[in-house]
């Protein structure tokens, strides 16, 4: 895929990672999620480049940089790892980050890691799930969820309904099936139903890196204890028209981090900064000024 224009290149461990940057000020970073690249902070990063210096790079394997090659794992720690070297390497630290899904799992633990390359969190749905279970779950985990029914339920109904079906599909060679299914698992009926055609082809380009990470090398290891130390500002996003497994990962990271605020896009899903950019913008911009 060749790179626009308007779009710079940076090496970082090893990669090139292709990022977009407009504005002056106080640097703030957005990370995307599976299924996305930069371009899914089309309606940011002009209005964050009026105040800021606003910055959408994409992670490794997603467009326009290099995929994933065949038969490799795309665990989360390199991307970690890359953005921190991101920041660094473009003069952006510490910086407000702005995150959805998969990237914000990345950017809470980029700020564990190096709490001082980060000046405040926006996290929309992170999937969380090692927060309340491990790979083998913990007794101290199982005795947590014993105690809520339907958290419990609500992570099964996402394990079997969505993570193992659309392994199977993926491991079968039936991407789009997997696709739907995974897109089902994270969506309500409304936001499936009204998923914009034009999304679709960015979501292919980007299936392999997906299909390699969350399918191939699963969820990180989480130290919940050093997710309960993290003093920076957090504001935690919910899309109303979201999965309950995502709304249930976010009430625990409400319980864990110290210094949180939590908002609700309602006419939102999980690509709530794509369906209604003009409430999640104003939420944001007003956290990050007050930080």
């Amino acid at each position: 895929m060749s790179i626009p224009e308007d779009v710079r290149t940076v090496e970082v461990n090893g990669v090139s990672l292709a990022y977009r940057e407009t504005g002056r000020g106080e640097p703030v970073v957005f990370v995307h999620g599976d299924l996305s690249d930069l371009r899914t902070w089309d309606a940011q990063l002009p209005v964050f480049g009026a105040s800021y210096r606003a910055i959408a790079y994409s992670r490794r394997y997603a467009r326009p940089n290099a995929d994933i090659l065949p038969g490799t794992l795309n665990p989360m720690g390199p991307h970690i790892g890359d953005l921190l070297a991101f920041l660094d390497r473009v003069g952006a630290a510490p910086a407000h980050l702005v995150a959805n899904s998969w990237g914000a799992f990345v950017s809470l633990l980029a700020a564990v890691r190096r709490p001082d390359a980060v000046r405040s969190l926006v996290l929309e749905e992170p999937p969380v799930v090692p927060l309340y279970l491990s790979d083998p779950p913990s007794a101290a985990e199982l005795k947590l969820l014993a105690g809520r029914p339907a958290v419990l339920k609500d992570l099964l109904r996402f394990q079997l309904g969505t993570v193992l079906p659309a392994g199977r599909a993926f491991r079968a060679g039936r991407d789009g099936k997997a696709l739907r299914t995974f897109l089902r698992g994270v969506l309500d009926r409304k936001a499936f139903g009204s998923l914009k055609r034009e999304r679709v082809p960015q979501m292919w380009e980007n299936l392999s890196a997906l299909k390699a990470g969350l399918f191939g090398a699963g969820f990180p290891v989480v130290d919940t204890e050093a997710v309960r130390r993290l003093r920076t500002p957090t504001l935690l996003v919910t899309g109303l028209h979201s999965a309950p497994v995502l709304h249930r990962l976010v009430d625990r990271l409400e319980e864990l981090l110290p210094d949180t605020e939590r908002v609700e896009i309602v006419r939102g899903s999980h690509l709530m900064h794509e369906e209604d950019p003009a409430a999640l913008n104003g939420a944001v911009l007003d956290f990050v000024a007050r930080h």
